[in-house]
This record gives structure tokens, C-alpha cells and sequence, in this order.
């Protein structure tokens, strides 16, 4: 029975099916990728390695439009964010090609008996898993492929099951840049195949991005069988607004940060933390823009908000609203859900016993909060299981850096939303998982850092 499938969660017709991997195919695909790191990790330069890389970045660019119809259609992702996706994907792959020999140089140990010489040199591990998600189907991929494939190790990729047309075309991408056989390979396995594959010996390392309760299933098979492993997972940002000198930019700001790529990113602002006096004007300002901004076709031009990536994505979130409500949440707007469309929703008066707490609504519903001081902004902000992101903004810089000390994140972001990029990193605490990606963090986690030493 076919497990992979591209549903149009637009119109919800199954485009297309795709079966899953066989099992002796499976073991093949370990067996080549293994074979491949040996002579790929040894065989070929840091700079033979990073050209394959660059040429990776160009063919997305060449592609671009194909590529970016592929997810609009896998996971309802608006055109100009799929477009974007793609040129941020690309950009990824191209600062590891610029980066990578500077990252990975040898690093110098001074010794305190001054006797000798000492260094650590980076190398690769060898096969790698990546369990990547739907919601950023090229993005997430090149973020852990790019560095990995430049330090030597070799990739096995398992694509979330509603995205196999666009993990097919990134096979063929890094095929037609030159990569051999085996250096990258997609692999439509089940979920006991992926258990399977951690297993194995000869696989050296898995990254996941994902659900907690994927992350907590995969680093428990990763621990029992000591690889390393790198989890990015789920997040309810919080936006934390103390002053501002423009209240209606941090208003369309604090739009962006929730909707962004149809409110389905780990680490959107999701919790609208906001100080006393400043209160009242932001939410209805944000409550007015929220509801300006309704779901739409996504391949239409000007579409901001298309529909979930799915039906039960859809339903979850509705269930998730419906029963906020009835634990007596109040709802500032809502709309009618019109099959996978959501309209966006602002939800206010949640409280430490309610579900919606301590949830995370993976869709176009905010929550918002009026604390009287910094204090208890930032209990809030922290009185959650998860710590991805998070926004703060105010005026007063020495605030800025004291709340940012203070909140537990991975990240923190003042006076902006949006505003990854290739060279920061990303990763989180708590139940947001372990391990960075991107920048130079992102090129140091799957590396062997053997230390040599050389007597004087």
C-alpha cells in the first residue's frame, strides 16, 4: 500500500502515489552510502567537495519556478513563499561552499608545557539519517545536507510522506551537480524501516526535525544504539512587546511572525506577550489585521495565507480552537473553516489550566496575554515546555539584552521577526531539542574533532 502521496491539500485530490522502499533496497542504499564515505571523506578535497555543493545551489536557481510549484502543491505553501524557499535553500548551500574549508581547518591548542604541537582536526563520521518535515520541504534539507556533504559524510534522506516529488528533485538535483552515487539518497522508508536504519552499524548519526513525540522516539533508538543525533522539534514562541515607537509596524510585525508560511513554523511567534499599557491599542490593531488576512488560493497572486497542509492538520487545529474555547478561552476572531482553509484566529484569557496553555497550535491561531511588568512576562514566556524562539520588543536596549538573558530559548530576536539566515544559527532547549544547524554551529555537530598531538 502506497505510504507516500502528494495530496493537494488546496482541493484534496491525491495527485500521485509512490510506494515505499523495499527492505533488501534499503539495505542496498545503506551498503552504497557506506561504500561511498569511504572513498568520498577520503578520496576528494574540502574544495572538490564544496563545488558539488555550489553547483547544488545554482540548479535550485535554474529551478526554481518547478521547484516551488512542487511544495505549493505537496503542502499548500503560498507561491512567493515557496519561491522564497527555494532562493533561501540555495543561499544555504552556497555559504557552506564559501565556508566550509575555514570551518573545518585545522584548530590550534596551546600547550601549557609548551612541549610539542597539538591540534584538532575535524573529520566526517560517515553515513548520516535525516528524518526531515513537510512544512519546509527544501529548506530543512539543505541546512543538514549542505554542511554534511562538504565535511565528507554521506546522506540518507527520509522525506516526510505528503512531500515525495519534492525529495525526488533534490535527488536529482545533487545527481546532476556532480555528487556520486551515494553521497545523497532519498529513501521512501516507513517508520520501522527508520528504526531499522538507526540500527545499523554503519550508520554513524540522525538528525530529526519534527514532532516532541517523534524527537523523543528517534533519540531514544538513537541512544540505544550510540549515535549521535540532532533534534530540532516543536515551539510556542513567545512575542514579548514592552515599548515601541511605532505600535502599527510591531503590529504587522507581530502578523508576520504568527502567519508566516501559513502559521506552520516551529518557531513562529505564537504567544502575544504584552505590557499593561500597551495592551488594548495592540490587540485590537492586531486583531483587526489578523482578521484582515484570510486564506486564498495559494498559487494566486498576492495570496498571504493558503490552506493547512492537510486535512488532518486542519482538523487538529480546529479541535484544538474548539476546545480552548469550551475551557472558557476567550475568542477575540475566529472564522469558518472552509475544508483545509483556517482562517486566522486570536485567542485571549488563557490561563495556566487550560490546554491551550501549554499546546503549540501549529496553524494561524495566536494567544494573548497582558502581564502588568517584565517580571511576569517573563514567567510566562518561560512557563512552557518548549524554548525555540522568541521575540522582545522595546526601546530600551539594556532591557532588550536583560530579558534576552533571561528567557529560555535557543534564540532570541529584538525589534525583528523573520529574520533568519544562512550564517545564524538555529536550534533550541527544553523540549525544542538539541543540536544547531546553519552558520558555523551547523558544521561542527556531525564531525569527528580528533585531537592530534605531536611531541616537541
Amino acid at each position: 500500500m502506497p505510504q507516500y502521496a502528494v495530496i493537494d491539500p488546496s482541493t484534496g485530490e491525491t495527485v500521485r502515489t509512490f510506494d515505499s522502499i523495499a527492505d533488501e533496497e534499503l539495505r542496498a542504499a545503506i551498503g552504497t552510502a557506506h561504500e561511498a564515505h569511504q572513498t568520498w571523506s577520503r578520496s576528494t578535497t574540502i574544495e572538490e567537495r564544496a563545488a558539488i555543493i555550489r553547483r547544488v545551489a545554482e540548479l535550485h536557481i535554474e529551478r526554481r519556478e518547478k521547484l516551488a510549484e512542487i511544495i505549493v502543491q505537496e503542502m499548500g505553501k503560498t507561491t512567493e513563499a515557496a519561491l522564497g524557499e527555494v532562493d533561501f535553500a540555495a543561499d544555504i548551500y552556497s555559504y557552506y561552499a564559501d565556508n566550509a574549508a575555514e570551518f573545518l581547518k585545522d584548530e590550534q591548542i596551546e600547550l601549557r608545557d609548551g612541549g610539542g604541537d597539538a591540534f584538532i582536526r575535524r573529520s566526517s563520521l560517515g553515513v548520516l539519517l535525516g528524518i526531515m518535515p513537510w512544512n519546509f520541504p527544501y529548506y530543512q534539507v539543505a541546512r543538514f545536507a549542505g554542511p554534511n556533504i562538504i565535511i565528507g559524510n554521506t546522506i540518507l534522506l527520509k522525506h516526510a510522506e505528503q512531500c515525495p516529488e519534492s525529495a525526488l528533485a533534490i535527488e536529482e538535483i545533487f545527481a546532476d551537480a556532480g555528487a556520486p552515487r551515494g553521497a545523497y539518497t532519498n529513501i521512501f522508508a516507513t517508520h520501522d524501516q527508520i528504526a531499522d536504519v538507526i540500527a545499523d552499524p554503519r550508520v554513524q548519526g540522525v538528525s530529526l526535525t519534527g514532532s516532541e513525540r517523534a524527537g523523543g522516539a528517534v533519540a531514544e533508538l538513537a541512544g540505544r544504539h550510540l549515535k549521535k543525533v540532532v533534534l530540532e522539534l516543536g515551539g510556542s514562541d513567545p512575542f514579548i512587546l514592552f515599548s515601541t515607537d511605532d505600535l502599527d509596524a510591531t503590529v504587522e510585525a507581530a502578523v508576520n511572525a504568527r502567519l508566516d508560511n501559513n502559521g506552520q513554523a516551529c518557531n513562529a511567534a505564537k504567544r502575544f506577550i504584552v505590557i499593561d499599557d500597551l495592551y488594548d491599542a495592540f490587540v485590537e490593531k492586531f486583531t483587526r489585521a489578523m482578521t484582515a488576512v484570510q486564506p486564498a488560493d495559494p498559487k494566486a497572486e498576492g495570496t498571504i495565507l493558503g490552506p493547512l497542509s492537510s486535512a488532518a492538520a486542519a482538523e487538529r487545529l480546529q479541535e484544538q480552537l474548539d476546545r480552548a474555547a469550551e475551557q472558557g478561552a476567550t475568542v477575540l476572531t475566529s472564522g469558518e473553516r472552509k475544508d483545509n482553509y483556517f482562517p486566522p484566529a486570536v485567542l485571549a484569557d488563557v490561563t495556566p489550566d487550560m490546554d491551550a496553555y501549554r499546546e503549540e497550535f501549529f496553524g494561524p491561531v495566536a494567544q494573548v496575554y497582558r502581564v502588568k511588568d517584565e517580571d511576569q512576562a517573563i514567567k510566562i514566556a518561560n512557563d512552557t515546555q518548549f524554548g525555540l524562539g522568541s521575540y522582545v520588543y522595546t526601546t530600551d536596549r539594556e532591557q532588550a539584552l536583560r530579558v534576552a538573558d533571561r528567557i529560555d530559548a535557543g534564540m532570541v530576536w529584538v525589534n525583528l521577526v523573520l529574520g533568519d539566515a544562512a550564517e545564524l544559527p538555529f536550534g533550541g532547549v527544553k523540549g525544542s531539542g538539541s543540536g544547531r544547524e546553519l552558520g558555523r554551529f551547523g558544521a561542527d555537530e556531525f564531525v569527528n574533532k580528533k585531537l592530534i598531538r605531536i611531541a616537541g
